[in-house]
């Protein structure tokens, strides 16, 4: 499980990355690498938003002390 967790606060990180990018630069490094909507920017975009989901169990984990 801790693999998963570490995979997933590093997409999760990237992801933020890339939104802070457009908010500060207007620079959307994932449309630049990737293209505008092609099917893989889609699915890391995807990818990115199922992560977030994913460590909002972080949370609950951390109450509990694992």
């Amino acid at each position: 499980m801790k693999v998963l967790d570490y995979i997933a606060l590093a997409i999760v990180i990237i992801g933020a990355v890339n939104w802070g990018l457009i908010g500060f630069f207007r620079f959307d490094l994932i449309r630049v690498l990737f293209g505008d909507m092609t099917m893989i920017s889609r699915i890391i975009y995807g990818l990115v938003g199922l992560c977030g989901l994913y460590a909002i169990t972080f949370f609950g984990r951390i109450r509990n002390g694992e």
